[in-house]
């Protein structure tokens, strides 16, 4: 990642970014410009804000399931929405590829039990983390 990934925070839940789970999974128009890429080298998918590395989605590929293993946001860009962006825009992503989601992040897993409309790319093996069911 472009800035200083030791300065990142992980989201352990949805209260760390701004509206958390309750933001709608597209971005409004009037919301900041953000950029998503794949680091596939590297299992990442990263969102930028202005041309600045805001935030980090670790993923690994097993066959045609993806696994969503942890969301960081760099402090500065907590609070604004961008992890739950990131996730949305991730989920559309893999759905056009026909790949299948595996959450072990506790906020995608927050994510995702909010957002019912992604059900369709949920592994059905393997949907969510053990922690959700839990309600942790």
């Amino acid at each position: 990642m472009a800035n200083n990934a030791e300065d990142m925070v992980t989201l352990t839940s949805t209260e760390q970014d701004s509206g958390g789970s309750k933001l709608p999974a597209t971005t409004p128009p009037d919301a900041e410009d953000i950029v998503i890429t794949n680091d596939s080298a590297h299992g990442i998918y990263e969102a930028a804000v202005g041309g600045q590395t805001a935030a980090g989605l670790v993923y690994s590929e097993v066959g045609s399931r993806v696994i969503l293993s942890a969301t960081s946001v760099f402090p500065e860009f907590r609070g604004k929405g961008v992890a739950s962006r990131l996730i949305g825009s991730v989920l559309d992503d893999l759905r056009r590829q026909g790949k299948t989601v595996a959450v072990t992040c506790p906020f995608a897993t927050a994510f995702v039990n909010a957002h019912p409309e992604y059900a369709d790319v949920l592994d059905p093996a393997f949907p969510r983390s053990h922690s959700a069911e839990r309600g942790h």
